[in-house]
C-alpha cells in the first residue's frame, strides 16, 4: 500500500484573507501554505497527517503531491520533518487558473514514478477533530472488501450538505449506493459526508486516466465528480468506513471559518480527556412470557431502579480494566473464606463482562465499518444487583459499558441502533462467555422503562430483531420481589427444555405459544389497569412454567416463595431464570404481612421502584 497526501490547491481565498487581515493577529501565516497552517494542538495540519501515515508496516512509501507556487515550502517541511524530499511531487501550477485539479495530480503522483500498488490517497490540508483515530482499522477494512474505499463522516450540526459530497450507504454491505457532489438544498436528507480520504485498488487506478479523458476542464476533475461516475455510472464497488469525528478542507473557506472550526475541535479535544464518563443499566423483573423470549414467544418486562450496574469509563495512557474488590476477589481472609464465597457466588465476577464486551465492541466496528480512534481508558464498575438471582446483572453490566463505549467513541444511535444494541449484548453473553440467555433482558436494558416483546420466528428471520413497544408507566400497581439470601446458579433452571423444544415436543412448543398469549392478554390488562386481570394472569404464567419446567428443575427454594406469596393472596411468578420471585399484592395490610414472613423465611423482600426513562415513577412506593 502507498499513500498519497495531496496539497496541491491553490487556497486563494484563505490566503487572501489571512493576508489582507487587519488585526494583525495572523500576520506571521501570511505566505504559509494551508497544510503548513496550525491545526489542533498547535501542530501543522500536515504534521498530524505525517505522523498518522509514517508507519513502514502499514505503507512501502508516502508521497506529496503539490503545486510549483508552494513547491519551496513544502521541501522545506520535508527536510525539517524526515520526509523523503525525492517524493515530493511538483504539479507544476502557479496559480488557481492553471491548476490541474485533484483527479489529475493523483494519477500525475502514479505516473510520473510509475507506482504499481493499492493507494490510499489523504487531503494534507484537512482538519480532523480527533487526532487518533487508528489508520489501521481503515486499511483492514479497506482489505476486507471487494472494492473501493471512502471514508466519510455524520455532518455536524449547522454544517449544510450542500457544501459535500453526501453518500448513501447500504447498512448491511456497507456498499456505497448512491454519491450525490455538492446536492442542492433539499435533494437530500443524507448527512453523511465524503471527504477526501479514499483507498483505491491497483485494478481501478487506469479509471483514474479515463475520467480525466471525459473531464478536459481542471474544475471538474474533483474527487467528487470522479466517485458520482464511478458509483452512480460505472456502478464499481466502491464501500463506505464512517470515522465518528469531523473533517473541515480549509482550502473551501475563508478566515474566519478555518478559525471557527480550529477553535471548535480544538475544545473537543481539550474536554474530552477530562471528563469520566459514567452510565448505569438497571435490574429488570419479567412480569409476563418469560421464558419464552427465547422460543419465538412473547414477553413484558420492566427495568426496576432498586438495582443497578454502574460502569465508569475514564481516559488512560494505556488500557486497564479494574477488577471490583467484592465480586473480583483475588485475596482471602483464609482457606475456609474462599470455599465460602466460591460456593456462593462462584467463579465468575465482572471483570470477564468488561473483557468480552470490549472485545466485542471492537469487533462490531471493524465490520461495520467504523473506524475508532486509538485512545485507551479504563473501565471499573460497581452493581447492587443481586447475583444468580435471575435479576439481569450480568447484561447490566455488560449494557452499562457499551453505553460507555459508544459516548467515548462517539458512536450514535444510528450506529448501533437499539434493536442491534440488544443483540450486540445477548452476543457477548452467548458467544464470547456461553452463558444461557435469551433477549427479553437486553432489550428492556436498552429501551428502558416497561417493554412489551414479541419474538417472533417470523420478525427473528425477517429484521433480525423482534417488536419491541415501550408502554406507558404512569399508572402501575405495586408489583414486589422477594429473593433468596442463598441462591443456586440460575443458568441451571432452564434445564433441558430448550432441545426438546429444537426437537419440536409438542408440550413445549404448544406451551410457548400459550406463554405468548398470556403476554397479549396481560399488554391488554396493563393499558386497562385490570390489576385484578392482571394477577391471575401472572399466577397462569407461572403455573405454565411449573409444568414444563417440573418442580425439580425449579427448585425448592423458588417454589416455596411462591407457595408464601400464596398464603396471603398474592400473585407471584420468576422474574427471570430463578432465586427470585415477582408478585403482585393489591391487599396493602396483607402486603406488609408478607413482607415480614418473607424476612422471617430468610429472604430479602422489597417493594419494586420502577425505573422510567421519562423520569416519573409509576407505583405506589412502600419502605
Amino acid at each position: 500500500m502507498i499513500c498519497i497526501l495531496l496539497v496541491a490547491g491553490h487556497g486563494t481565498v484563505l490566503e487572501t484573507q489571512i493576508k489582507n487581515d487587519a488585526t494583525g493577529l495572523y500576520g506571521q501565516l501570511t505566505g504559509v501554505p494551508k497544510a503548513l497552517l496550525p491545526g489542533i494542538g498547535g501542530k501543522k495540519i500536515l504534521d498530524f497527517w505525517w505522523e498518522t501515515v509514517n508507519t513502514r508496516q502499514l505503507f512501502s512509501e508516502v508521497y506529496l503531491v503539490t503545486n510549483a507556487d508552494k513547491y519551496k515550502h513544502y521541501e522545506r517541511w520535508a527536510t525539517a520533518n524526515d520526509f523523503p524530499v525525492e517524493n515530493v511531487v511538483n504539479d507544476g501550477s502557479t496559480t488557481l487558473e492553471g491548476r490541474l485539479g485533484a483527479v489529475a495530480d493523483l494519477e500525475l503522483a502514479i505516473r510520473s514514478r510509475k507506482l504499481q500498488d493499492d493507494i490510499m490517497v489523504i487531503a494534507g490540508d484537512m482538519l480532523c477533530a480527533d487526532q487518533n483515530f487508528d489508520i489501521a482499522q481503515v486499511l483492514r477494512f479497506f482489505r476486507s472488501k471487494p472494492g473501493e474505499l471512502a471514508i466519510y463522516y455524520e455532518l455536524e450540526e449547522g454544517e449544510k450538505s450542500s457544501s459535500r459530497g453526501i453518500v448513501e450507504v447500504c447498512p448491511e454491505t456497507h456498499r456505497i449506493s448512491r454519491f450525490l457532489e455538492k446536492p442542492q438544498e433539499g435533494v437530500t436528507a443524507l448527512r453523511l459526508a465524503s471527504v477526501v480520504f479514499y483507498c483505491l485498488r491497483k485494478a481501478t487506478l487506469p479509471y483514474l486516466s479515463d475520467f480525466l479523458t471525459l473531464q478536459p476542464q481542471a474544475q471538474d476533475r474533483t474527487f467528487g465528480r470522479f466517485w458520482e461516475w464511478i458509483i452512480n455510472e460505472e456502478k464499481l464497488p466502491v464501500f463506505g468506513m464512517k470515522l465518528p469525528t469531523g473533517f473541515q478542507l480549509i482550502g473551501q473557506v475563508g478566515l474566519s471559518d478555518y478559525t471557527k472550526w480550529l477553535a471548535h475541535y480544538s475544545a473537543q479535544q481539550q474536554q474530552c480527556p477530562a471528563k469520566p464518563i459514567t452510565c448505569r443499566s438497571y435490574a429488570r423483573v419479567g412480569l409476563m412470557g418469560n421464558p419464552s423470549d427465547g422460543f419465538n414467544g412473547k414477553t413484558i418486562a420492566m427495568t426496576i431502579s432498586n438495582f443497578w450496574a454502574e460502569v465508569t469509563l475514564m481516559e488512560s495512557q494505556a488500557l486497564v480494566l479494574l477488577p471490583h474488590p467484592l465480586n473480583d476477589p483475588t485475596e482471602f481472609g483464609s482457606l475456609q473464606d474462599l470455599y465460602c464465597i466460591s460456593r456462593k457466588e462462584g467463579y465468575l465476577g465482572g471483570l470477564r463482562l468488561l473483557q468480552a464486551t470490549c472485545k466485542k465492541f471492537y469487533q462490531f466496528c471493524s465490520k461495520q465499518g467504523i473506524a475508532l480512534t486509538k485512545q485507551n481508558f479504563t473501565l471499573k464498575y460497581d452493581t447492587n444487583i443481586p447475583r444468580q438471582v435471575g435479576l439481569a446483572g450480568s447484561s447490566a453490566i455488560v449494557s452499562a459499558t457499551l453505553k460507555c463505549l459508544m459516548k467515548f467513541y462517539n458512536i450514535t444511535e444510528s450506529d448501533l441502533p437499539k434493536p442491534t444494541r440488544a443483540n450486540f449484548i445477548l452476543n457477548v453473553e452467548t458467544d464470547e462467555l456461553f452463558i444461557t440467555a435469551g433477549l427479553q433482558d437486553r432489550v428492556v436494558q436498552v429501551y428502558e422503562g416497561l417493554v412489551y416483546m414479541d419474538f417472533s420466528k417470523q420478525l427473528m428471520d425477517e429484521q433480525g430483531y423482534g417488536d419491541y413497544i415501550p408502554m406507558d408507566m404512569s399508572s402501575l400497581p405495586p408489583f414486589w420481589l422477594a429473593y433468596l439470601s442463598d441462591p443456586s446458579d440460575s443458568g441451571r433452571i432452564h434445564s433441558n427444555v430448550r432441545q426438546r423444544w429444537l426437537n419440536g415436543e409438542a408440550e413445549v412448543v404448544e406451551a410457548m405459544k400459550s406463554f405468548a398469549g398470556l403476554t397479549d392478554q396481560a399488554r391488554v390488562a396493563l393499558q386497562g389497569m385490570d390489576w385484578s386481570r392482571l394477577a391471575q394472569l401472572m399466577d397462569e404464567n407461572f403455573a405454565l412454567r411449573l409444568s414444563v419446567y417440573t418442580e425439580d428443575c425449579l427448585g425448592p427454594g423458588n417454589l416455596k416463595m411462591v407457595q408464601l406469596a400464596r398464603q396471603f393472596g398474592s400473585a407471584a411468578k420468576l422474574p427471570g431464570s430463578g432465586g427470585a420471585v415477582v408478585g403482585l399484592c393489591l391487599d396493602q395490610v396483607r402486603l406488609v404481612e408478607m413482607r415480614r414472613a418473607f424476612q422471617e423465611a430468610g429472604c430479602v423482600f422489597c417493594v419494586i421502584v420502577p425505573y422510567n426513562p421519562s423520569g416519573t415513577i409509576g407505583t405506589n412506593s412502600q419502605d
